[in-house]
């Protein structure tokens, strides 16, 4: 009497069961990967976001590091305001995560800036104040910018004219005025600021806002006003008192 067959035994049902489980039961990197195909990077977590930036090849896994940047920090805008040469000596950057996390959230930045920038219009020196302080936090240089207006008091743009040392910035009236001849801007209005935080404005700074203002009339192209910041002020030198310089 032969004995009960030994047939091959079906392997489909048993492929199906893992399959499922692996839908089921996800590694983190794939589950992030569908969430953000599924829903977008609006799905994931600050510090996946920050993960996925930092990347591969440090000492210390990036998870990690994001967790204890994120607490360390408190935010973003603290973050991007942190020097390069600090950043990379947190635990587990080093200079390439820094370069990566930084270069990130600059262009964060520089998506959201034409938005912030172009079409502002321009009433009254608090009206820069929040793209100013923007524009100038974490430096340690002073660094020189022109708004260039158009007949409405508009933001036509916002161009760096020059960056300086840690408490000069060397400018020349041609800097400022060519591209507003260029662009036909109506008015400019300047802005420096003060890594020592101080908002007050120095004689240089009268002088340059004399020289400047006496170009603008020559040119047709009004010299609005020039905003020194500082930590905490910014200083509006037509406010302050507008300096006439010497008679030309």
């Amino acid at each position: 009497m032969m004995g009960k067959s030994q047939g091959i035994p079906d392997s489909k049902p048993q492929a199906e069961c893992a399959q499922a489980r692996s839908e089921r039961i996800l590694t983190p990197g794939r589950d992030r990967r569908e969430r953000l195909v599924r829903y977008g990077p609006g799905a994931w977590s600050m510090v996946e976001l920050l993960s996925s930036v930092l990347g591969p090849g440090g000492s210390v896994a990036a998870g990690v590091v994001a967790e204890r940047l994120l607490a360390g920090y408190g935010d973003l805008g603290s973050l991007a305001a942190a020097p390069p040469a600090v950043l990379a000596r947190d635990y587990g950057m080093g200079p390439v995560r820094s370069e990566r996390l930084l270069a990130a959230l600059e262009l964060g930045s520089r998506a959201l800036a034409p938005v912030a920038r172009q079409g502002l219009v321009v009433r009254r020196p608090e009206d820069l104040h929040r793209l100013l302080r923007r524009e100038f936090r974490g430096l340690d240089r002073e660094r020189f910018l022109a708004l260039y207006l158009d007949s409405r008091h508009r933001v036509l743009t916002v161009e760096t004219v020059s960056i300086g040392s840690l408490n000069a910035s060397l400018v020349h009236p041609r800097e400022v005025f060519k591209p507003a001849v260029a662009m036909s801007a109506a008015a400019v209005i300047v802005a420096h600021n003060h890594p020592s935080g101080n908002a007050r404005p120095s004689g240089d700074d009268l002088d340059l806002t004399a020289r400047l203002d006496r170009c603008g009339d020559l040119l047709g192209v009004a010299l609005l006003d020039h905003l020194v910041v500082g930590d905490t002020e910014v200083t509006s030198i037509r406010e302050y008192g507008w300096p006439t310089g010497p008679e030309t």
